[in-house]
């Protein structure tokens, strides 16, 4: 469904990711692991077609989609969640995810999804009339991925959705996250909580200096030393 092939990405003189190359297939719940600065957002980003690739090409169910403006991509069914949620703070929870189901024209389509992401978290179908800044740090991440699904999206990039959650909403946000994908959904997720990515995941990806430098299956990658010493605190 999504390959990137030689991906490089530069900011000025620096550059944030190197001879880059994977493949994420239909129904995939893949992670990409990595310390700050290992590139992995501005993988998804350039993915989005937030950032432009210097060389390489990224290709999505067939076709090179680098290049294109953001729009676009969303439009064929890439939807990433930003780290930090990226909401609409003044607008309803009710907006925000109409917000999300902006490019879909079918009526029908925004109802069912709507009641989907409703009886996925239900704590927001409580909530459809405030103001999205009055929800809690939880219920904000929800609520952004609750937007992210109203798209209807074929691929779904999170980018650190733990970032600054308590273990205990870290739990709760893993369960849904499954969920999602027992749906069916494609995904890929950026994490810095390690653990976490490779207890979610099936394949794993780990960069580091904007490199790939280790991939497998998550159960192999939880048995590899060098992956428990770094990531895992073992």
């Amino acid at each position: 469904m999504l390959e990137l092939k030689n991906v490089w990405i530069r900011y000025g003189k620096n550059v944030a990711v190197r001879k880059l190359t994977l493949t994420v297939n239909k129904g995939d719940f893949v992670t990409i692991l990595g310390a700050n600065g290992a590139g992995k957002s501005s993988t998804l980003n350039a993915i989005s077609g937030l950032v432009k690739i210097k060389r390489g090409e990224i290709h999505f169910k067939g076709q090179k989609i680098n290049g294109l403006k953001p729009g676009a991509i969303a439009a064929r069914g890439i939807i990433q969640i930003p780290e930090g949620r990226k909401l609409f703070p003044l607008m309803s929870v009710m907006e925000n995810l109409e917000m999300g189901a902006y490019l879909c024209k079918d009526t029908k389509r925004v109802r069912d999804s709507l009641e989907k992401v409703l009886t996925l978290f239900p704590v927001l179908k409580e909530k459809l009339g405030g103001k999205a800044r009055e929800l809690s740090g939880g219920q904000q991440q929800m609520l952004a991925i609750a937007r992210g699904l109203m798209a209807i999206p074929e691929l779904l990039m999170f980018d650190e959705p733990s970032l600054g959650l308590s273990p205990l909403l870290r739990q709760q946000l893993a369960e849904k996250i499954k969920e999602v994908s027992r749906e069916g959904v494609t995904i890929v997720l950026v994490e810095q909580n390690a653990r976490l990515g490779l207890m979610l995941a099936t394949y794993g990806y780990v960069m580091e200096n904007g490199q790939l430098v280790l991939q497998g299956k998550t159960s192999d990658l939880m048995q590899d030393e060098g992956v428990r010493k770094a990531y895992l605190g073992v």
